[in-house]
C-alpha cells in the first residue's frame, strides 16, 4: 500500500484547504517513520527550496528514507542553475507563443514596440496552467522540472525565453490560484481527497496505463472493466491512469499497460519510470524495446533457430536492394516497416513495378525496411503467453477477398472473424514456436503470430501489447483469463515486497 504525504511548513498553510491527516509539518516530518514496507510518496511545499533550507532538508531527508518526493533534490538544483532552463521556445506550440504575444499587449498596450526588459510572469500547478494555451509549455516544464508550484517568468529577446523559474508554496497563492492549486492536486493524486473512513484497503495498487482516445487500443472498455473486477477480488486495486499521471507512478506497486507501445512514446517512457521505481511493470520496457522493433526481432529469431518466413532486411542506400528480393523471395512478397502496428505499414507486392513503388514509399518512413517471403494461410495464430507459459490461443481469419486480418483504407478498419480455442488443443509445435520465441524477449505478457501449414510452423512476430478483448479473446477463459493475468502481478508485487 502507498501512502501519500504533504509537507508543509506551518499548519496554516494548508488551512485554505481540505483537511487531511496526511499533512504533516516539517517538524511532524522529521519525527516520522513509515512501518516496513511500505511505499511513501511526499510532496513537498514548503516555502523556502534554496539550498539548506526547509524545502531543501524536506527532500533531502525523503530521498535519505527512500521516499519518492516532488521535488527532488536534484530537480531543486537544477532549478538553481540558470543554464539549464533558458531556452528559447521557437519549437513550442503556437498557442503559448500567441499568448505570450497578447498578454504582452494586453500588459503594456501604449506601444507595439516591445520594451527589451517586458517579462510575462505565469505560475503552474503539477504541469497544468491556469491558461488552456499555456498546456503544453505546463506540461513540458513539468515532466523536465518535476515541482508541485512553479513559478515561470518568460523574457522577449528577438524572441521568447524562459529567463527564471523558481518553486512557489500554498502560502504564496491568492484565493483564485487557490482554486486552480487544489483542482491541480487533486488530478495529480486524488487519494488525498478520499476519507479514509471510505477508502477500502487494498493489498497493492496497480496503475492500468490507457488511452480512452486511442482508436484501436489492446483491450476494449469491457475488458479493462473485467481486470479491474479481478484485481478486486486479489486484493488489487487497479486503477486507470492516462499520460498525464506520469508523475504520479510511484503512488502504485504496479503498472500495467493496455495502450499500444512504441519507443518513442510516452508508454516506454512510463515502463522506463516504472522500471526505475522498482514496480512490478508488464510490459517492461526490454520487451518493448525487442517487440516494437521487427528488424530487432527479425535478426533475433533467425540467430536463435526460431521458425520464420524467409526475411531480409534492406537498406535505404542498397542499390540491389529490389533484385536481392527477386532473386531471394520472388514474387508476391511482403514488405514492412519495421515498426508498424494492425497491420499498418505493411504493403504486398506481386511484381517488380509494386515492389519499387512499395519501397519508394516505405523507406520515406523508415531507414530500413523488411522483406519477407509471402506464407499466405487463411488465419493466423495468435498464442497469448504469460510468465513462460501459454494461457490463451485465437485463430484470426484473413478479411474476406484480403491477405491480411486487419484492412485499412476504408470509412472503418476492417477486419476478419476469430476462434477462440484451448491451448491444449493447438498443435504442439504452433504452442512450442511461441514459448521459444518468448524465452528471448523476456517474461511478460505477449501475444505470437504465427502461420501454420501442414507441419511448417513461422513466427510471423512477437507483440509485448497483445489484444485482451471481451468476447475475442477471452472467449474460451471468461473471466479466468483476467484473473490469470492479475495473478501474475499479485506474485510478482508479493515477491518484491518479500524482497
Amino acid at each position: 500500500m502507498s501512502r501519500l504525504l504533504i509537507v508543509v511548513d506551518r499548519a496554516k498553510d494548508w488551512s485554505p484547504y481540505y483537511p487531511s491527516e496526511d499533512v504533516l509539518t516539517f517538524d511532524q516530518y522529521l519525527n516520522f517513520s513509515a512501518p516496513a514496507n511500505s511505499r511513501v510518496r511526499v510532496i513537498n511545499l514548503c516555502q523556502s527550496a534554496k539550498y539548506l533550507s526547509r524545502g531543501y532538508y524536506c527532500s533531502l531527508l525523503a530521498e535519505a528514507r527512500g521516499h519518492h518526493v516532488v521535488p527532488s533534490v536534484m530537480t531543486l538544483n537544477d532549478l538553481s542553475r540558470k543554464g539549464l532552463f533558458s531556452l528559447e521556445l521557437e519549437e513550442l506550440d503556437h498557442s503559448v507563443i500567441q499568448w505570450l504575444e497578447q498578454e504582452a499587449r494586453e500588459i503594456d498596450p501604449a506601444t507595439d514596440e516591445r520594451d527589451a526588459t517586458h517579462e510575462v510572469r505565469i505560475r503552474t500547478y503539477f504541469g497544468q496552467a491556469e491558461h488552456s494555451d499555456l498546456k503544453p509549455v505546463a506540461r513540458a516544464l513539468f515532466e523536465r522540472f518535476p515541482c508541485p508550484i512553479l513559478e515561470v517568468v518568460f523574457r522577449h529577446r528577438k524572441q521568447w525565453q524562459i529567463e527564471s523559474m523558481k518553486p512557489a508554496a500554498p502560502a504564496d497563492l491568492d484565493e483564485r490560484e487557490q482554486d486552480v492549486f487544489a483542482a491541480a492536486l487533486d488530478r495529480f493524486s486524488s487519494m488525498i481527497w478520499r476519507k479514509p473512513r471510505t477508502r477500502r484497503r487494498y493489498r497493492f495498487d496497480l496503475a492500468m496505463l490507457v488511452n480512452p482516445e486511442e482508436e484501436m487500443p489492446p483491450s476494449d472498455e469491457a475488458a479493462l472493466k473485467r481486470f479491474e473486477r479481478a484485481g478486486r477480488k486479489l486484493g488489487i486495486n487497479v486503477e486507470r491512469i492516462t499520460r498525464r499521471d506520469y508523475m504520479r507512478l510511484p503512488e502504485y506497486d504496479g503498472l500495467f499497460i493496455r495502450e499500444t507501445t512504441a519507443i518513442d512514446h510516452h508508454t516506454y517512457r512510463f515502463a522506463r519510470k516504472a522500471e526505475a521505481e522498482g514496480m512490478v511493470v508488464i510490459d517492461d520496457p526490454v520487451s518493448i524495446l525487442r517487440c516494437t522493433n521487427k528488424v530487432f526481432l527479425a535478426d533475433l529469431l533467425k540467430n536463435n533457430k526460431v521458425p520464420t518466413p524467409k526475411t531480409l532486411i534492406l537498406s535505404k542506400d542498397q542499390k540491389d536492394a529490389v533484385d536481392q528480393v527477386v532473386s531471394e523471395l520472388g514474387f508476391p512478397v511482403v514488405i514492412k516497416i519495421p515498426d508498424g502496428a494492425f497491420s499498418r505499414g505493411v504493403a504486398k507486392a506481386k511484381d517488380e513495378k509494386e515492389l519499387r513503388a512499395g519501397l519508394k514509399e516505405l523507406f520515406k518512413q523508415s531507414a530500413l525496411v523488411l522483406a519477407q517471403e509471402y506464407f499466405y494461410t487463411d488465419y493466423d495464430w495468435r498464442i497469448g503467453v504469460l510468465g513462460g507459459r501459454a494461457i490463451y490461443a485465437c485463430k484470426y481469419m484473413m478479411v474476406k477477398g484480403h491477405w491480411q486480418i486487419y484492412q485499412h483504407g476504408g470509412a472503418a478498419v476492417e477486419s476478419g472473424g476469430f476462434e477462440t480455442m484451448p491451448t491444449y488443443e493447438v498443435p504442439r509445435n504452433v504452442i512450442q514456436a511461441a514459448l521459444n520465441s518468448t524465452r528471448l524477449i523476456g517474461n511478460g505478457l505477449y501475444g505470437v503470430d504465427i502461420k501454420q501449414a501442414g507441419n511448417r510452423v513461422a513466427v510471423i512476430e512477437v507483440n509485448d501489447n497483445p489484444s485482451i478483448d471481451s468476447g475475442v479473446e477471452d472467449k474460451f477463459l471468461g473471466g479466468e483469463l483476467y484473473t490469470l493475468v492479475m495473478q501474475e502481478f499479485l506474485s510478482r508485487m508479493e515477491e518484491n515486497r518479500r524482497r
